[in-house]
């Protein structure tokens, strides 16, 4: 990777270990040790020099260690940063420290009586805006909001006038340095907005453990999958994160991209965070909540990678059934969405849907749906994954892995089971995340699964936490699709007597947990309140 700054400079090897930040004896060790370091440019003089832009591309590829790492310098930052930042003038996170002060202890004094999601929104914009176009996207960016606020000429409180030039001249005044420090102040803004337009309009986007989840599930289970979409894209979490995990893997290839979403400002974030991370400009539709509602133009039987976090919990009213709907009546919006999922599927197309746990075992006509997608082979895997996931609402999600009915329909059907419950680190009082290692043995139950049955092997399954059960079974169970109908999460007994240390700890675990739960619960009730409230200017 070049940089303008870099190119045609002359630097030593005191130069290298100085703009790096290691030293002297490190730049003497890569150069012994790795036959691909720069060759010296003027062999045998005085002082030997190696071209800027061949030492930063290679730098730009050796992460730093963690025990190596200055503070405010984040995970994958890597020596280019450093040598790239010190050619420039700047500092390697410079833009990112930035971003956290505007964002954090600076925003209330500068937003004044403006809105925190609007302010946070504008400072997105000027964020990406850096970033796309580090020579005058800043200047196009202000100019765009500006010819804006004087067409309109909105009140003080609603659109500061000097808050755009603070903002402007502060992001300015640091310079883009690299990809990775540019994607890390981008998201940073991005997670701090949505919390905030969560809170105001009650929108639940998808934790990003979650979305690494789905996405690493099926990029592995699907290579070489050419048309993906997420029908309910919200700001284009899931799309990223399936973009990232097949880059991970070493594709070349992109595969084509589509997406719908519930607003117009929701489609600008999303294209947005496309563009952060992956440079691309994706189109994107807007759609309802349900697709019952109203007609979408998403062809059937298309995709081979559909990923999505639909709208939960809603009831739909007595409506002509959709073309779709051959696995039953849905009278919530979850079957609906199911249903709809499978129907876009290409013949060897997989899909991973979010649902409320309350899906896996509901009766009445949601039984009745599920017993139809599951006899006809539609229903590969169900993780369970636990509370306190979302930043708003306590509710218990699971993960559905989908394939068209019928799909190399096997002499043995049977589900893949993966609970879950049990895994993750507390980021708050109420709120949790699933570490790298969580993400990790989820997503590799489900590989490992599909191995197996796709060489004719049976799966043993990890005690407490994966377990493949046959169709008959699931039925003789009234087709709940609850993990914990069929596996027991680690520490829990099931001997006689009088309970032990395991499961008296897993208890309290279970108990602890249900707590936050209700906690979280009764935070969002009040926040709920206080914007019903805040709308009569209470």
């Amino acid at each position: 990777m070049t940089d303008p700054s870099s190119t045609g400079a002359l630097v030593s090897r005191p130069d290298i270990a100085r703009l790096a930040g290691v030293k002297r004896p490190a730049v003497t060790n890569w150069e012994r040790r790795h036959a691909d370091f720069p060759s010296v440019v003027n062999p045998g003089a005085d002082i030997e020099r190696f071209r800027a832009d061949d030492v930063l591309a290679w730098l730009s590829e050796r992460a730093i260690p963690a025990n190596a790492r200055r503070p405010g310098e984040t995970v994958g930052t890597t020596y280019g940063d450093r040598f790239r930042a010190g050619l420039s003038g700047g500092t390697a996170d410079g833009l990112l420290r930035t971003v956290e002060q505007l964002a954090g202890p600076e925003a209330d004094r500068l937003r004044g009586p403006m809105p925190l999601e609007r302010y946070l929104r504008w400072l997105l914009y000027l964020v990406v805006n850096q970033i796309a176009e580090p020579d005058d996207g800043l200047a196009k960016a202000v100019n765009t909001i500006g010819e804006t606020v004087r067409e309109n000429d909105p009140p003080e409180d609603v659109a500061p006038r000097r808050l755009l030039t603070v903002l402007a001249d502060a992001l300015g005044s640091t310079p883009v340095v690299s990809a990775q420090e540019s994607r890390a102040a981008f998201d940073h803004v991005l997670v701090l907005w949505r919390a905030a337009y969560a809170r105001e309009g009650g929108a639940f986007f998808t934790p990003p453990s979650v979305s690494r989840v789905m996405a690493g599930a099926l990029a592995a289970v699907r290579p070489g999958a050419v048309r993906v979409h997420d029908p309910y894209g919200r700001t284009g979490e899931m799309l990223v994160a399936y973009l990232d995990a097949v880059a991970a893997q070493g594709d070349s290839a992109l595969p084509q991209v589509w997406g719908r979403v519930p607003g117009h400002l929701e489609r600008q974030v999303a294209q947005w965070n496309l563009r952060v991370h992956h440079g691309g400009s994706v189109r994107l539709g807007e759609g309802q909540l349900t697709p019952a509602l109203g007609p979408f133009a998403d062809p059937p039987g298309a995709f081979d990678v559909l990923l999505t976090n639909p709208p939960f919990g809603r009831r739909l009213e007595a409506m002509a059934p959709p073309p779709y709907w051959t696995y039953g009546p849905a009278h919530r919006t979850e079957f609906d969405w199911l249903q709809y999922a499978v129907s876009l599927l290409a013949p060897e197309g997989r899909a991973a849907v979010l649902l409320p746990a309350g899906a896996s075992f509901n009766a009445g006509a949601a039984e009745t749906v599920r017993a139809a997608l599951v006899d006809a082979g539609a229903v590969e895997c169900v993780i369970a994954l636990p509370a306190g996931l979302f930043t708003l609402s306590a509710v218990k999600t699971q993960i559905w892995f989908l394939r068209p009915p019928g799909f190399k329909a096997a002499a043995d059907p049977e589900v893949l089971f993966v609970t879950g419950e049990h895994l993750g680190r507390r980021l708050t009082r109420t709120q949790w995340t699933l570490t790298d290692d969580d993400i990790a043995r989820l997503v590799g139950e489900y590989v490992s699964w599909h191995t197996a049955r796709s060489a004719g092997r049976p799966f043993a399954g990890t005690p407490g936490l994966s377990r493949a059960v046959p169709v008959p079974d699931i039925a003789d169970h009234g087709h709940g699709l609850d993990p914990g109908l069929y596996l027991r999460p680690p520490g829990y007994g099931s001997a006689a007597g009088a309970p032990g240390r395991d499961e008296t700890r897993g208890a309290l675990a279970r108990l602890s947990e249900e707590i936050a739960s209700l906690h979280a619960r009764a935070e969002a009730a009040d926040a709920e309140a206080a914007r019903w409230l805040g709308r009569y200017g209470l």
